[in-house]
Parts: structure tokens; C-alpha cells; sequence
């Protein structure tokens, strides 16, 4: 998508924190951890069971996507990271699901072990108008096998020479024992890479020899045996570990109360937590550190890393479930002008199907239309605006310009696809807005899933573009009634001096 330059005044630091967005691309960063497979299960409760006093929940549909240190990697390639990853799964139905979703992203690099002796982790949510019900957990917490170590140990040691930096992000799912964490550590060191650790439990000795932790207030406080709640009692806490475990600092993310960036000597950086509204906290550790990793593999000193990692945590914990961060969102977060509430509805694919899931988990009927919208008419406004009636939220899918030209002419369009975006954001009765570069919406809709369709009446539901791929999931199509005596092509042609 065009990036559009502010028209307002930047500070130096926001400029620096623009200049590192846009190098996070040269980053290149290993990641070595617990892969998990996060189902989400969505359906709906109308009843109690006759059975016992439990609910039925109807199932609708389901979406599965990597966790635990598989989040972190989807967010290190939603920031644009080459980034690698050496886990294990298991030799089961979710491990080939693992595989499947690693190998669809092309800025990921895979190192995935299959250990026949053990489960791949599953955690599955079930969700009912916006809210988590239940999850039910799948999973092995056993120490690898001397076998299995061994060969990641090999693969660490081999990955190790083409990253900037390594993370390790253990849940304590057996692949970061202690003799794995400290030979990937050992590796590293020897590599002369930084390690940056999201730690677990209360033994944090086999992290001895790493750069950095990136524990909450909690995990400091579980590990240490010693109070959290204030920023000194923090301190305290965090440089006694750093102190014993031979680091440089320590990010600690505080919850309400932001991150603090803490080094055994000199002033501790405090962060305020940045989220205008908080949705879910799920996977906010993962953000973290993988922004976090990625400003430092672009060169940026661990202070500028730390406030783009804080603004990255403001944007995910405003999502709902496991959510990722795009360069496109950070820009955004910068700097606050005039005109950033319609920006803020001008999405890319990727994001607009994002978007899209966090209104369908809170209940919300979303709609979908699409058009060339080359200069805006009284017939748009009408569709658009009955469009928007019929459902919670719109999306507009906008024909990008090459697309235009194909179907309409050398010509067309008048307005290139930027400005027809931002006039479109700027409409009340618009809440997102994609460009797409096909010469139809069919793939934008199939990724989407809109429940709803919106036609004009002049369309008939055979002519309708996903009117039926729509119908499989659900969804339905609406055909609604428009202004007469309005076309863009007739406005064209009065302008020329035709009519």
C-alpha cells in the first residue's frame, strides 16, 4: 500500500523511530522455543445441556494459527524480520498443521524437528459472542530426548551464523531444558550474537551468559522470591538478576503500568503503557520481545528498541486473541495528526483480515462491498451508506490502479488508488478499506469472509462476484436500491465536454 507522508512536523525521535520501521526489513533474527498450535473454536450458546447444568455450544467455525514461540516468529514476519526458527513438533495431525502454517510464510526460514515420542502442544479456545468459554490444553512437558537435543543443538549451532540476534522463548514445554538453553546461550556467545530470553519458571540459571530477559512483574517475582509492585521493588529484583546471571539489562513489562528497561548501572528507563483500549493481553510477551529483537538487529541502541517494542505491546493488547503488529501500524502510532482517524481505516489484506476477526469475535455482523469509486457520486454515498445499515461494521475493497486501467481504459482512473482510499476512510458509514489488485474481489472476499455482501440492485445474485463462495460459510448476499442518474462514467464525459 502507498505510505502517504505526514503533513505535520515530526520530532527527531519520532523521525528515528520512522527511520528504524522502515530498516526492521534488514533484520535478520533467530528464534528457538516451544512451538505451540493455537485452535480458537467459535460457535454460539442458545441452551443449557438436559445432560448436566452445563452449556451447549453450537459449533460455527474454526481457525488455527501458531503459538507460543510460533508467535513470536508470526510477528517478527508480520514486521517484515527474516527470521528463522528451530523448534520440534510432534509426529501427529498438529505438527503437520505447525509445518503447514510455518511454511506459508516467505520471510521464515524453518528448522522443525519431528520427535515421534512426543505430542505437539495444542491449546484450543473455545469462543461464544466474543468471550473465551474454555481451552483445553494438549500437550508434553517432558525434557527432549538426548537424541532430539542433540540434533537441535546442531541445527542452533548451524542457524546461529546467518542471524543479527537469537531469541529464546521458552513456556516450559520441554525444548529449552537447561542443557539446550545453555548450549543455544553457548552458541550465540560464540557467534558473538546477543540472546534475548522471555523466560519461565524460577529457575533462570540456564539462562546465565544471555544479553537480556524479558520477564513481567510476575515472572520477576516468581523467580526472585522478592516484591514487584513498585518500580523500585523491580529494580531491586531486576538487578539482582542481572547481577547473577551475568546480563546487560533487563526489559521488564509492567502491565497497566507499561515497561521499564533496567541496567545494573545508570537510569532505568520507564516506558507508560500506550493502549488506548485494552481488548487482550494474550501473546503481548511475544510482541515484545520480537520487536524488541528486531529494533536491535537494525541497529537500534536497546533504548529506541525498548519504545518501539512498548508501542508495538500498545497496538497488539488492543486486539483480540493472539495478534501480530505491522510496520504500517507503528508509522501510524508515531505521530497523531488531523487526518490519522480515516488512515488508521485504510488496511492492507493481511490487516483488513485481522481487523475483520477482532469484529467477528466481539459479535460484530461484518459487510463487505467493492468498486472502482473514481469520483465519488451521490449513488455511492447511497450504497455505502445502506450498505453500512444492514450490518456492525463495512469493509470497501477498492480496485487498485492498474486493475482500473484493465477494465476501464488507459485513461482511468482520474484519482489514483491512495486518494480514492482516503475518501472512502473519511466516510462515517465506512469502516475499512482495502485496495486489490485483481480484476475482481473474489480473492479479498474469500480471505475476508464477510457475512455479508453488498451489491447494488442493478446486480443480479448470479452476476454478484463471491456470491456463492459467501453462501458456503454462511453469509448471505444483499442487493440494495441506489440513487438513479449517477454514474462516474457520465460525470466523465460531462467533464470532457460529451453530454
Amino acid at each position: 500500500m502507498t505510505n502517504r507522508k505526514s503533513a505535520v512536523r515530526v520530532t527527531s525521535t519520532e523521525a528515528a523511530l520512522a527511520d528504524l520501521i522502515d530498516r526492521l526489513a534488514t533484520a535478520r533474527v533467530l528464534c528457538i522455543g516451544d512451538v505451540m498450535l493455537d485452535r480458537f473454536v467459535y460457535g454460539r450458546v442458545e441452551r443449557i445441556s438436559p445432560e448436566a447444568p452445563i452449556p451447549i455450544f453450537r459449533v460455527e467455525r474454526e481457525q488455527s494459527m501458531l503459538g507460543g514461540a510460533g508467535n513470536v516468529v508470526r510477528n517478527l514476519v508480520s514486521l517484515g524480520v527474516q527470521a528463522q526458527f528451530v523448534s520440534v513438533v510432534g509426529s501427529d495431525q498438529a505438527g503437520n498443521d505447525v509445518m503447514r502454517l510455518v511454511g506459508e510464510a516467505s520471510s521464515l526460514e524453518p528448522h522443525l524437528l519431528v520427535d515421534r515420542l512426543r505430542p505437539t502442544t495444542i491449546k484450543t479456545r473455545f469462543v461464544a459472542d466474543g468471550h473465551q468459554l474454555l481451552r483445553a490444553d494438549q500437550e508434553s512437558t517432558a525434557p527432549l530426548s538426548a537424541e532430539t537435543a542433540r540434533d537441535l543443538e546442531r541445527l542452533v549451532e548451524e542457524a546461529v551464523r546467518d542471524c543479527d540476534i537469537v531469541v529464546l522463548s521458552d513456556y516450559a514445554k520441554g525444548v529449552l531444558g537447561d542443557a539446550t538453553s545453555r548450549a543455544a546461550i553457548a552458541a550465540a556467545r560464540k557467534a558473538r550474537k546477543p540472546v534475548l530470553v522471555d523466560p519461565k519458571g524460577s529457575n533462570w540459571i540456564r539462562y546465565k551468559g544471555a544479553t537480556l530477559l524479558t520477564p513481567n512483574r510476575h515472572e520477576l517475582a516468581v523467580a526472585t522470591g522478592m516484591p514487584t509492585e513498585t518500580l523500585g521493588e523491580i529494580e531491586r529484583a531486576a538487578r539482582r538478576q542481572i547481577r547473577a546471571l551475568g546480563l546487560e539489562a533487563m526489559l521488564c513489562t509492567r502491565g497497566k503500568d507499561g515497561m521499564a528497561l533496567v541496567r545494573l548501572k545508570g537510569r532505568t528507563i520507564t516506558l507508560p503503557a500506550l493502549a488506548r483500549e485494552v481488548f487482550d493481553v494474550s501473546g503481548a510477551g511475544d510482541t515484545v520481545i520480537a520487536s524488541f529483537a528486531a529494533a536491535l538487529a537494525a541497529g537500534a541502541e536497546p533504548d529506541k528498541a525498548a519504545t518501539l517494542s512498548n508501542i508495538a505491546a500498545g497496538i497488539v493488547v488492543g486486539k483480540v486473541g493472539t495478534a501480530v503488529v505491522h510496520p504500517d501500524e507503528l508509522r501510524r502510532e508515531l505521530v497523531h495528526e488531523a487526518n490519522v482517524a480515516s488512515e488508521a481505516k485504510i488496511f492492507s489484506a493481511a490487516q483488513a483480515q485481522e481487523q475483520v476477526e477482532r469484529w467477528r469475535r466481539l459479535g460484530l455482523q461484518v459487510g463487505f462491498t467493492n468498486g472502482v469509486f473514481d469520483l465519488l457520486h451521490p449513488g455511492h454515498v447511497t450504497l455505502l451508506r445502506k450498505a453500512r445499515a444492514a450490518c456492525d461494521r463495512l469493509v470497501v475493497g477498492v480496485n487498485s490502479d492498474a486493475s482500473v486501467k484493465r477494465l476501464k481504459g488507459k485513461d482511468r482512473p482520474l484519482q489514483d488508488e491512495a486518494s480514492r482510499a482516503t475518501v472512502l476512510a473519511s466516510l462515517a458509514s465506512v469502516d475499512g478499506v482495502v485496495i486489490f489488485t485483481e480484476d475482481t474481489p473474489l480473492a479479498l472476499i474469500t480471505q475476508l469472509r464477510p457475512h455479508l455482501l453488498v451489491k447494488g440492485a442493478d446486480y443480479t445474485l448470479d452476476k454478484v462476484v463471491g456470491a456463492r463462495e459467501v453462501g458456503t460459510w454462511g453469509g448471505r448476499v444483499v442487493l440494495v436500491d441506489l440513487e438513479q442518474g449517477h454514474s462516474t462514467t457520465r460525470l466523465v464525459g460531462k467533464a470532457a465536454g460529451k453530454l
